[in-house]
């Protein structure tokens, strides 16, 4: 059976510009955006800091699944996803269903520059956040394997990565 692709799906990394790159992808396509990450804080009334402090990474998991599920029924969206989010099978093949998965993909040195100055980051805060940001890379890297492309953001503007992925997803897959 053939999918029915009308979604672009933005995963990788923190930091690697899934929002900015996704918002102004939105916006060049005449698509919408929609962030998992959102989606779990709207619905739980809580922010993901204080879910992974409270609750602790499998109940957050367990949100972002239901969030990407959600997120992947919808249509002309695009789907940015939080990092660990392809960590699940059923994630993955849940935004396949809809969705051309790109996962951007950054040095571990450039993610800790883009977000050494975010209190946001749970994961990150640690007394050696390099070291697992390295970590965590080589742990999700067979995870991130999956995605249909991949694309280094180290080296480029948001408006080298949306041209790109733009082009990609024109190229390759007609919106339905």
């Amino acid at each position: 059976m053939e999918r029915k692709i009308s979604n672009i799906v933005l995963v990788g990394f923190m930091g690697t510009g899934k929002t900015s790159v996704g918002l102004q992808l939105a916006e060049m396509l005449e698509m919408q955006f929609v962030d998992t990450d959102d989606i779990i804080e709207a619905d739980s009334d809580m922010t993901i800091s204080d879910m992974f402090s409270k609750m602790g990474e499998e109940y957050f998991r367990n949100k972002e699944s239901i969030a990407v599920e959600r997120a992947s029924k919808l249509n002309n969206q695009v789907i940015a996803t939080g990092g660990g989010a392809v960590k699940r099978d059923e994630n993955v093949n849940n935004l396949k269903k809809t969705g051309i998965i790109f996962c951007l993909h950054a040095s571990a040195e450039i993610i800790l520059q883009r977000t050494s100055s975010e209190s946001h980051r749970p994961l990150l805060q640690v007394d050696d956040p390099i070291s697992r940001i390295r970590d965590m890379l080589k742990e999700r890297e067979p995870f991130y394997a999956k995605a249909d492309y991949t694309i280094d953001t180290s080296d480029l503007t948001i408006d080298q990565i949306t041209k790109k992925i733009a082009s990609i997803f024109s190229e390759n897959h007609t919106k339905t």
